[in-house]
């Protein structure tokens, strides 16, 4: 894990679960990363990608986000930064 560096954002704490299949509707079994801001970042039933990093793991987001900085401020808009 690299911590706080330039170019980061913290957006707050997040509860982590690992959801099991089977369980509470689950199909199978996967992490559930729960932040209400979350959101403002990857909109309900966007899909994205995952990886594994030393001591933790990234999202990928789309690269509209790296391409188009007013789609960047409307999501951005609302959300608190900590």
């Amino acid at each position: 894990m690299s911590g706080p560096g330039e170019g980061k954002i913290k957006i707050g704490k997040a509860d982590i679960y690992i959801h099991l299949k089977g369980k509470s509707g689950a199909n199978v079994t996967h992490l559930d990363i729960e932040i209400p801001s979350i959101n403002k970042i990857i909109k309900p039933g966007e899909n994205t990608y995952v990886g594994a990093k030393e001591g933790g793991i990234f999202i990928g987001l789309k690269k509209i986000w790296s391409r188009e900085p007013k789609n960047l401020k409307d999501r951005w808009e609302g959300l608190k930064v900590y």
